[in-house]
């Protein structure tokens, strides 16, 4: 195989770099910064074609699409049987495990697509709409096309290979607005997103296979190799399940419960909710998985990374949300228009969703990496009764109602997840409230002093509520949150002074040393 890190020395069998501590962390570094500045741009251009799809789509034919589309990323997930995350994980010879996973995924694929094909009449049953049935029908190929993406994608991910990030996640992205915009502009309504989902996944596809260099037939599949990668992927599968049988039950509900146009609603209201929180887990997964799987056996530099880490990505998680609560429903209308009020109070109402999500993406890759996945089958027993019940408990409540129960669920879980993450990694309880209190309180602080004191309709109402309040009110949001979080947390603090003197140097936890306290 063709790995991206011929410097660092490449073992043949395993597929890792054979890099020094100080090596990793110039890797997992230079990776966090790529992920970030590439996700910046993707979640840029998704927005964009949101909102321009918005202008352009009614609720209503957004709804329909949610509703045709509800089954996908269960699909694809079952067809994935999260072996990809054992391909990344995976310590033995990677040739043989990467034949192996390919053709156990491209038969899941296969079978789930004829699956989703079988189950479309019963989706238009359900939502009482035609147009449900041939949506349905129509992205059941993308289940296939989707699982062909797996190994490659694995292989690049483990090898620390950036040019996903660089060059086909934005190429993704673009690829759905350049084909579905034109398209929807024209009358193809619901259409012009499911054309567009296949050009985004064809691009994807064709992306990772040119990047990866990799090729079947490099190794020697078997049952034995898959059955010892499915005791460890099994809980990841069911985990990932349950959290689409959740999403399935929270869509399915709602526009049944609450009518098309809501569906509608609760699409781009989750869309735009998920974008901070989405980025989130992608930089965490992608860099700090194989990071932490190579530090697994190093107690120490494993729990200074997961506290570093924790600290750094729960540090910007809450002022995010805190905003979405203080402008989330007048953000949406000034750029959808007042037909799509109703996204706006859900986006608020699930502003729990990117902390709680916060919370899980460290812990979770943390637990991954030190082979604990039963774990999870805590957490998926939790979202299964808590997200289902809830849903359930609140619908009369509406959008509100739905929104309440995503965040409680999320954050929820998220802490359930840090405190088995805190006994695989030897953390105390100490180290933990040091990194989440401060943020959490500074949070509360700046969204309490926006909402009253600094509220722009109280000292400069000629603003209104337009772009020029909702500016103002985020600016003064994020000032009070910084100045508050640098008289409570320490660890701010710390950087910063290390920051103004260049010449010293904090001791970086991915390189061996216990800075992880905040």
């Amino acid at each position: 195989m063709v790995a991206e890190h011929d410097r660092a020395g490449v073992d043949a069998r395993t597929g890792t770099t054979g890099e020094t501590s100080g090596d990793l962390a110039s890797v997992v570094r230079r990776g966090a910064v790529i992920s970030t500045a590439t996700l910046v741009v993707v979640q840029l251009v998704s927005l964009v074609s949101t909102l321009w799809l918005a202008r352009l789509l009614t609720p209503a034919e957004v709804g329909l699409f949610a509703a045709g589309t509800v089954l996908c990323t269960f699909l694809v997930s079952a067809a994935e049987g999260s072996l990809r995350a054992a391909l990344v994980q995976w310590q033995g010879d990677v040739d043989d495990a990467a034949d192996t996973v390919f053709w156990a995924t491209a038969a899941g694929g296969l079978l789930m697509s004829l699956l989703a094909l079988a189950a479309a009449p019963l989706l238009g049953w359900f939502f009482e709409s035609d147009v449900v049935t041939a949506v349905a029908a129509a992205t059941a190929g993308l289940l296939l096309l989707e699982s062909l993406t797996n190994v490659p994608d694995g292989l690049m991910q483990r090898r620390f290979n950036f040019k996903r990030r660089l060059i086909i996640d934005p190429t993704r992205a673009v690829a759905f607005p350049v084909v579905a915009l034109p398209l929807a502009a024209a009358g193809f309504g619901v259409w012009s997103m499911v054309i567009g989902q296949y050009a985004a996944v064809v691009v994807w596809l064709v992306g990772t296979w040119l990047l990866a260099r990799w090729r079947p037939g490099r190794g020697r599949p078997s049952v034995r190799l898959w059955r010892s990668m499915a005791r460890f992927a099994y809980p990841l599968l069911l985990q990932d399940v349950v959290l689409y049988i959740r999403d399935m039950v929270q869509t399915a509900v709602t526009g049944r419960r609450l009518g098309a146009t809501a569906l509608g609603h609760y699409r781009y209201g989750n869309r735009l909710g998920m974008l901070p929180g989405f980025a989130v887990v992608e930089i965490a997964s992608y860099v700090l998985f194989p990071a932490f799987s190579r530090m697994a056996d190093q107690p120490e530099r494993l729990r200074a990374a997961f506290l570093r880490s924790l600290t750094w990505i729960w540090f910007a998680a809450v002022p995010v949300a805190a905003l979405v609560i203080a402008i989330g429903e007048p953000v949406v209308v000034v750029l959808l228009g007042e037909p799509w009020r109703g996204a706006g109070v859900f986006l608020v109402a699930m502003a729990g969703y990117g902390v709680g999500l916060a919370l899980q993406s460290v812990a979770t890759e943390v637990i991954k990496a030190r082979g604990r996945s039963s774990l999870f089958h805590w957490t998926s027993a939790l979202e299964l009764l808590l997200g289902i019940g809830l849903i359930l408990l609140l619908i009369p409540y509406g959008l509100v109602g739905v929104g309440i129960a995503v965040s409680v669920t999320e954050i929820a879980i998220g802490l359930v997840l840090v405190g088995f993450a805190r006994g695989v990694t030897g953390c105390s309880l100490g180290d933990l409230l040091g990194a989440l209190v401060p943020p959490v309180l500074a949070g509360t602080v700046a969204l309490v002093a926006v909402q009253t004191v600094l509220s722009p309709s109280r000292m400069w109402p000629q603003l209104g509520d337009g772009i020029g309040g909702v500016v103002v009110e985020a600016v003064a949001l994020g000032s009070v949150f910084l100045v508050v979080s640098l008289v409570v947390h320490r660890g701010l603090r710390d950087v910063l002074r290390t920051m103004m003197r260049p010449g010293r140097r904090d001791p970086d936890p991915v390189d061996g040393e216990d800075s992880g306290r905040s």
